[in-house]
């Protein structure tokens, strides 16, 4: 623009600005641009928040228009609706009318019926709720701790280096999480199960186990299952309840005649070694016996005369200790020959002795038993003859209180001495200082004295034995299973328990290792023992299921807190964890047969076993594993509903080798033709909708690779979209028919098939005018029956009552605009 136009524009300015000034009824204002915005934006925010909610109703009317709704209606009539009216309380009538009292009690007995359903529906619902999450709660803490304990952590920090561990620190070779001690014990394990499941004579489990301590050339473990095997070998008596059977006098007598015998045979064979370890200082001599063992045994422990001995001597040796050390060795006949040789010297001893050597309960009648006592308080109790107090104490089972250190300084021998001073028929005539019961002497060693008095962390086997003679089984086995080397052993002394019917287990798979329960008897312990199973299995399940199952087949008989079989559900955690699924529940041939797995070994019906692993699977999220596993379980219905899930997700991406369509597809096509061959068939819906979805993947594959006539000739024959005006209501009604796997890829496939008429149109279209069998009439009619399906989808998409992703609406509309 040249100088004149901008003098003409800047004249016509200055007119206009003195034609406003001219005008006097307007304001002169004087602004910036700066202040003009701000002013702008001023009366902007004023008029935003009185258009913004015109702005929304307009928006929903557009929206809602679109789909036949009259939004100014709708809202009139929603407004004219009041729920106030519905549940306020009803007014009053007059007495006299009747119609209207009635009417009232009959709306009243409604209300109240219909607020009192409601108020039970969501109590129902609640507790339905914490119940659901309480089971689920239960089975985490359950898992926690088991990993906690199966990590290999110890309860107690036990010390390992007073005490030589039998374990070689090396570890098994291959990927195997045992030690050669565990390995051992499950290929023992392995055998009984073998017996068991062969329906043989069932053997002897703690043979079995003790087997193993011969090839482990360890004392403690030698003696550990000698002591296992004494204590157990009791009559046992057949009772469903193990508590009732552990607490009978009779079975609590024989425990401890069997603690007695292990330390009287291990004291005899103590007293063997010593001999003739020194026979020359022990001059054996004399007719074999124990007389003679004891009397070469004192020649060793006692080479000198003792100050204070009392009632003579017997070739030498004290007669006292002679019959103490026979009675240690548990020979009362020799003690018998030892007193009826010194009877002169003796008094009454020999017919108090002669009365208890012939009791069977090795108790002296309450008239020679008061006398005996009588006798000892009386001449007795500050004797300097230790000896010789020992002695009484034992027969008469009187002052329980003295603990005879002189002639019982090591734990058996005070182990022994107390186990003969326990009585079980006590009358009550018996002093506190002169009675002894077994429960008060398992009190004594557990809670009074207890690990730190007997040093239990440097001497675990010590402890256990104090316990495990004392017929505590399950405080025994509870604290050797906190030894880490020595767990291997807890658990298989509790499996031996636990098939003997001696075990007290906990009622609740919650409870701790060791508890006690209201109303069980006071010094009464019961071991959880499929925790104590489960911590021990933790550790090598996945990588040793096989052996972790043989154990797990001890819990076959055991439930939870749900009722839920446990060998079932370790099985289940068990191939879920490890994921071998064809070693432990089968594979699937080829041909549709069964190859068995381990499981069959232990379970007659292992559809059952296979359908729970199956449902875990599922309901972890593990659907591709549930599948199989509900194949191998013969549930097509199941299989085929999983294979849907899964498919419906990728039947329309992009296929590629190694990537989940391929898979997927590899496994549903083996699936479709097995079923075929087989005549396998689910449920209607399912099974259609399995080869409908299999058909559209083809379609995808064909129209990805390009072939867009060979995927219109799938869709088709599959008759799920309209191809024509005619077949619109007809597919629209079909469509109410199919499932959401079918609908969720309605979107993807109306756009690939438009996408495939907008190919063939414009291939049409570019097709040379002399191309031969093409007429022009041709090539027009052709197009219009493009358009027309084309049209077909759109009104399809229209019509069906389904909400489609984002904009597929607009863009089959674009590409049918682009075709005309």
């Amino acid at each position: 623009m040249d100088a004149e136009g901008f003098g003409e524009l800047l004249q016509q300015a200055e007119q206009l600005a003195a034609e406003t000034e001219a005008v006097s009824e307007l304001p002169h204002v004087e602004r910036n641009l700066q202040e003009i915005q701000q002013a702008g934006e001023r009366l902007r925010s004023r008029t935003l928040t009185r258009t913004s909610q015109d702005a929304a109703d307009v928006k929903a009317s557009i929206l809602l228009g679109s789909r036949g709704l009259d939004i100014f209606h709708i809202s009139q009539r929603l407004e004219s609706l009041s729920a106030a009216t519905t549940f306020e309380p009803l007014e009053p009538v007059k007495d006299t009318d009747i119609q209207g009292f009635l009417k009232n009690e009959r709306d009243n007995a409604l209300l109240s019926a219909i607020e009192e359903s409601r108020r039970r529906t969501f109590l129902l619902a609640e507790e339905y709720h914490r119940e659901s999450m309480l089971v689920q709660w239960e089975q985490v803490k359950q898992r926690v701790l088991h990993t906690l304990l199966g990590a290999g952590e110890d309860a107690l920090d036990f010390s390992q280096d007073v005490e030589p561990s039998f374990v070689s620190d090396v570890a098994a070779p291959g990927r195997s999480a045992l030690n050669s001690v565990e390995v051992a014990y499950g290929r023992q394990i392995y055998v009984f199960n073998e017996k068991i499941v062969n329906g043989h004579i069932q053997p002897n489990l703690g043979d079995l186990c003790a087997s193993v301590a011969d090839g482990l050339d360890d004392k403690n473990v030698s003696d550990l299952w000698l002591m296992v095997k004494q204590m157990t070998d009791v009559l046992l008596v057949p009772a469903r309840d193990a508590l009732k059977s552990r607490t009978s006098v009779e079975m609590q007598m024989a425990f401890v005649r069997q603690a007695l015998g292990f330390l009287e045979n291990r004291y005899k064979s103590f007293t063997m070694g010593t001999v003739f370890g020194n026979l020359h200082q022990a001059q054996l001599g004399g007719v074999p016996g124990t007389y003679q063992l004891v009397r070469s045994f004192l020649n060793i422990k006692l080479p000198g005369p003792l100050p204070g001995m009392q009632d003579g001597d017997m070739e030498g040796q004290p007669v006292w200790a002679v019959i103490y050390y026979c009675l240690r060795c548990g020979d009362l006949n020799a003690a018998m020959q030892v007193v009826n040789r010194a009877q002169h010297q003796l008094g009454d001893f020999k017919s108090w002795f002669q009365e208890y050597m012939n009791s069977p309960d090795k108790r002296l009648s309450p008239t020679s038993e008061n006398k005996l006592r009588l006798h000892y308080r009386r001449a007795l109790r500050n004797s300097a003859d230790p000896y010789k107090r020992a002695v009484y104490c034992l027969v008469g089972k009187c002052d329980v209180n003295d603990n005879h250190g002189e002639v019982a300084d090591k734990t058996d021998d005070y182990l022994w001495l107390k186990l003969n001073q326990v009585c079980f028929d006590d009358d009550g005539s018996s002093s506190p200082q002169d009675r002894l019961t077994l429960p008060q002497l398992q009190k004594q060693l557990l809670e009074d004295y207890g690990e730190s008095h007997f040093s239990a962390s440097q001497h675990p086997f010590l402890y256990f034995q104090v316990l495990f003679l004392t017929a505590q089984f399950e405080a025994a086995v509870a604290f050797l299973f906190r030894v880490e080397r020595l767990r291997s052993h807890a658990v298989h002394v509790a499996l031996v328990l636990y098939e003997l019917r001696l075990l007290l287990k906990s009622s609740g798979q919650s409870a701790q290792l060791l508890s006690q329960e209201p109303g069980d008897p006071a010094m009464v312990r019961r071991l959880n023992f499929i925790r104590l199973l489960m911590l021990y299995t933790r550790k090598f399940e996945s990588t040793d299921p096989r052996e972790a199952l043989q154990y797990f087949y001890f819990l076959r008989n055991e439930r939870d807190s749900q009722g839920e079989n446990m060998f079932m559900r370790c099985v289940s955690e068990l191939v879920i964890e490890s994921r071998e699924f064809d070693m432990l529940l089968g594979k699937l041939e080829k041909d549709g047969s069964r190859k068995p797995g381990i499981i069959d070994k232990f379970a007659g019906d292992t559809r059952t076993i296979i359908s729970k692993v199956a449902l875990e699977a599922e309901n972890k999220g593990l659907c591709e594993e549930a599948v199989r596993l509900y194949e191998l379980a013969k549930n097509p219905d199941k299989v085929l509903e999983l294979m849907n899930r899964l498919l419906s997700p990728v039947i329309a991406q992009v296929g590629a080798p190694q990537s989940n369509k391929e898979r997927l597809k590899n496994t549903a096509v083996a699936i479709a033709e097995r079923y075929r061959s087989q005549g396998t068939a689910a449920e209607k819906s399912v099974n259609s909708t399995f080869y409908l979805l299999l058909d559209l993947m083809t379609f995808f594959d064909e129209y990805h690779a390009g072939h867009v006539d060979r995927a219109y000739d799938v869709m088709e024959r599959l008759k799920l979209l309209p191809l024509s005006q005619d077949a619109v209501e007809e597919r629209v009604a079909a469509f109410r028919n199919f499932s959401d796997e079918v609908r969720h890829n309605l979107s993807e496939v109306l756009l690939a098939t438009m996408n495939i008429l907008f190919s063939q149109h414009k291939r049409l279209k570019g097709a040379p005018a002399g191309t031969p069998g093409r007429s022009p009439r041709s090539v027009e009619d052709r197009g219009m029956q493009l358009r027309s399906q084309a049209r077909a989808l759109i009104t399809f998409a229209g019509m069906i009552p389904y909400n489609m992703a984002g904009d597929t609406n607009a863009r089959l509309v674009q590409m049918e605009l682009l075709m005309n």
